[in-house]
């Protein structure tokens, strides 16, 4: 499993650099072409979720202690977990739903229509799951009605803002927002936490960069469930954010995807790893938010999931009326989040698939190019 991991990684980054290399200023346009500050903030807000806010803090301790990650600091191995280089699966795939899928349509191949599908609906519950099982961590002593009855309402809230991809928007702008201020927050939190003492504890990045050739394979198991999950994410978020590309040039999205997401990323994991270093308590109120915050990211990560899905699959508002939609919806994802509790599902099983579809798309390129060569 290792090896079909690190050779996707590699296929996927050489992949990502041939294209700008080669489609550098071909220009990126999809269809409903949006700011750029309003798609990053749907890309960020859609292909992140409440593990971003809440497990810095208790992942920065292991990174500090196990002997693997030993080659650099633990916020370096933090922001290479989520930041810079895996956003280039992001680029890979929006690119390709933006300039290459309108021309093939490979997607529209019933096998891997329907593949792509259930790797949606599965991860999307999935993740659903994931915030049912972590919440007594983020929120101690929750009880279990209590905390049934927030997934069930972070559910329904997403079901409810797919019905209008404008509602997508302006949560996904509003929850950037959010986020900026919650930094903000939890600056105030640190005493003596400055600027100057921001951009030097940012200086630890560094060891991300001097680094960077040991983030392209699994440097640990827990790394590469971060990979898969990664890989899970890569084609539905990709085809998802395409739409809302607003005319860059190849290499203008390349360096969008790549940077500015991870400037709030260096900025937040920075904060956080200044509280870490310093033995700052977050205080009761601040975590409150903190898991606010989150909350809003998993239901922009569901809605913008949910919407993908109905939209490939035809099951609209338009067609079905909004009060089925909803209802229909939101049984199906509450049943597969609670079906997740009886069930193995390990998340590396989604990214073997993702990285199928993968393979698959690679051969049939390969195949028409062949064609298109003979019968030239």
């Amino acid at each position: 499993m290792t090896t079909i991991l690190t050779v996707a990684i590699l296929a996927a980054l050489l992949t990502s650099g041939f294209i700008v290399i080669k489609a550098g200023n071909v220009t990126c346009k999809g269809t409903i072409p949006s700011s750029l500050f309003a798609f990053i903030a749907i890309l960020f807000t859609s292909g992140l979720d409440v593990g971003l806010i809440m497990f810095p803090l208790t992942e920065f301790p292991t990174y500090a202690t196990e002997e693997v990650y030993q080659f650099t600091n633990p916020l370096a191995i933090e922001f290479g977990f989520w930041g810079f280089l895996v956003w280039g699966f992001y680029f890979l795939t929006t690119f390709y739903f933006c300039v290459i899928e309108p021309k093939v349509q490979l997607f529209e191949k019933p096998l891997i229509k329907f593949v792509n599908n259930i790797v949606i609906m599965g991860t999307c519950a999935f993740t659903g799951f994931l915030f049912l099982d972590y919440l007594p961590s983020y929120v101690p002593d929750i009880s279990d009605p209590v905390r049934f009855g927030l997934t069930a309402l972070v559910v329904a809230l997403a079901v409810f803002s797919s019905t209008d991809i404008s509602y997508i928007k302006v949560l996904s702008v509003a929850s950037t927002w959010l986020f900026f201020a919650l930094i903000a927050a939890v600056m105030l939190n640190a005493p003596g936490l400055g600027f100057g003492e921001l951009l030097q504890t940012m200086t630890n990045i560094g060891g991300y960069f001097t680094h960077i050739d040991q983030f392209t394979r699994p440097i640990s198991d827990y790394h590469q469930f971060y990979l898969f999950w990664w890989f899970s994410w890569s084609i539905m978020i990709g085809q998802f954010v395409a739409r809302f590309v607003g005319g860059l040039k190849t290499w203008q999205l390349c360096a969008a995807l790549l940077v500015i997401p991870s400037i709030p990323l260096a900025i937040w994991f920075s904060v956080l790893y200044y509280h870490y270093i310093n033995a700052i308590e977050i205080t009761y109120m601040l975590n409150l938010a903190m898991v606010f915050v989150g909350i809003v990211f998993v239901i922009n990560s569901l809605d913008s999931l949910i919407r993908l899905y109905t939209s490939n699959l035809d099951i609209t508002v338009e067609r079905f009326g909004k009060t089925r939609y909803i209802l229909g919806n939101f049984v199906l994802m509450y049943g597969l989040i609670l079906a997740y509790q009886f069930t193995p599902f390990n998340i590396e099983w989604v990214g073997l698939l993702v990285i199928a579809i993968y393979a698959a798309v690679y051969l049939l390129l390969a195949q028409r190019s062949r064609l298109v060569l003979q019968t030239a």
